[in-house]
């Protein structure tokens, strides 16, 4: 009893650096919202979150099968059909995650040519456009759908909004909310402005490579030490007699717990090496 009270007490003393309360705003209060979010900053707006999920279940089912045709053990089953489920979901946060730190290096750049352009006696429309061709090539096709649309409807402020939409990035947000004001209320500081910005985004970025850049194979460590039990237990799995004892009770309760210390264990590492991100303020 006192083990059981100890160990609720270390969870819930642990729940906030595992799972940290999220703050979203209004457009984001709703899982669809997540999720489209996620997808749009993965490069995969374009796909429908139903399509996601269907794919996500059919490998769900696809491991689940597997599994039972292999192990025959039903708490393995149930095991791979959840990563298999799970899948999708991490490989869209991955691919997030890779090409938000490769954003970070492009956008200096494109208030750059964003200042050198309304230097130049550019509109802001025009110098929004002109990243199509000018700026960095991870951004000119969002760039150029904005100049098209642009010339089509001739409204700054709505496709300020899709162009928001089709980025999904925070800091893209920052610059082109900047971009809408100045066009809204006018001012001569937009350069300074932005200016300054692109100085504190390379200063950002460059600490930030730092940090991950020393956290990486403590990182990889990590991960190793988490996969290394279960790929022991897949071994271990192709003898009968193992089968047999993991197809029991007590087996049953090991492959359980041994499940969620891991899960403990990984979120634990996530929540102690994560870097504070920013969030999408303006959407």
């Amino acid at each position: 009893m006192f083990g059981a009270v100890l160990g609720l007490g270390l969870l819930l003393v642990a729940a906030p650096f595992m799972w940290p309360a999220r703050r979203r705003d209004r457009n984001a209060s709703n899982l669809g919202a997540v999720i489209h979010g996620e997808l749009a900053l993965a490069g995969l707006g374009s796909v429908p979150i139903a399509v996601a999920l269907a794919v996500s279940l059919a490998l769900a089912v696809v491991a689940a099968a597997i599994a039972q045709a292999v192990f025959a053990v039903p708490v393995l089953t149930i095991v791979a059909g959840g990563l298999g489920f799970a899948l999708i979901p991490a490989l869209v946060r991955a691919r997030a995650a890779r090409r938000r730190a490769a954003n970070r290096a492009v956008w200096p750049d494109v208030v750059d040519h964003l200042v050198a352009s309304v230097r130049a006696g550019m509109s802001l429309p025009e110098s929004v456009g002109a990243l199509a061709e000018l700026g960095p090539t991870a951004t000119r096709t969002a760039f150029a759908s904005f100049d098209r649309e642009y010339r089509r409807t001739g409204n700054f402020s709505a496709c300020l909004d899709r162009l928001k939409a089709d980025l999904a990035d925070p800091v893209a947000d920052r610059i082109l909310e900047t971009l809408r004001m100045a066009r809204e209320v006018g001012g001569s500081d937009v350069t300074a402005v932005l200016r300054g910005l692109a100085g504190y985004l390379r200063e950002d970025a460059s600490l930030r490579a730092e940090v991950v850049a020393r956290q990486s194979w403590i990182r990889n460590a990590a991960r190793l030490g988490v996969a290394a039990p279960w790929l022991l237990l897949v071994v271990l799995a192709s003898r009968r007699e193992t089968i047999v004892a993991y197809d029991s009770p007590a087996g049953t309760a090991l492959i359980v717990v041994g499940l969620a210390v891991t899960l403990v264990a990984y979120r634990s590492m996530l929540a102690l090496g994560r870097l504070p991100e920013e969030r999408r303020w303006f959407r």
